[in-house]
């Protein structure tokens, strides 16, 4: 059983605390679905004011959902829809203050408000994105675009 205590306020500590933390979480384990899975959950207890903390593999040219904490969601993602598959077209970070705002954005949960989508990169290529929602606009920052980022160059090799 793993007990976990992190400090949301300090961001810098907190990133580079999740980013160890997953480090030992990963370790030794070959299977990508369970560490996905144990991140998620990582992300959904460090992380306050997320509605949903996950993933989303690259499947055959197209995003498919992934192990994740939060409500039912979409199952499938184009390339270039949404904040996810932008996310993966492009292989940049979607920082989305307020969905409602961003054009074509795909409502999975009506509560959710703001959004942060972080490619996972090997090898040059997008195999997975992040996605982090909250209900709140604003949640989202660049201290946190860059501690997410940090984090996938950290998991990369292990999902």
């Amino acid at each position: 059983m793993y007990d976990f205590s992190f400090d949301p306020a300090d961001k810098p500590t907190l990133y580079a605390d999740l980013a160890s933390t997953a480090r030992g979480l990963i370790a030794g384990e070959p299977d990508p679905v369970a560490n996905m899975a144990n991140l998620a959950a990582l992300l959904a207890i460090a992380l306050p004011d997320c509605n949903w903390t996950g993933f989303y593999r690259m499947v055959d040219g197209g995003l498919v959902l992934g192990p994740f904490i939060g409500k039912p969601a979409c199952i499938r993602i184009a390339l270039g829809e949404g904040v996810c598959g932008a996310a993966a077209a492009s292989g940049q970070t979607q920082l989305v203050r307020d969905v409602h705002a961003f054009p074509g954005h795909i409502a999975c949960d009506a509560a959710s408000a703001s959004e942060l989508v972080v490619p996972v990169v090997r090898d040059g290529q997008v195999i997975a994105v992040i996605d982090l929602d909250s209900p709140t606009v604003g949640r989202f920052d660049e201290a946190d675009a860059l501690g997410i980022e940090a984090l996938a160059a950290v998991i990369a090799d292990a999902i």
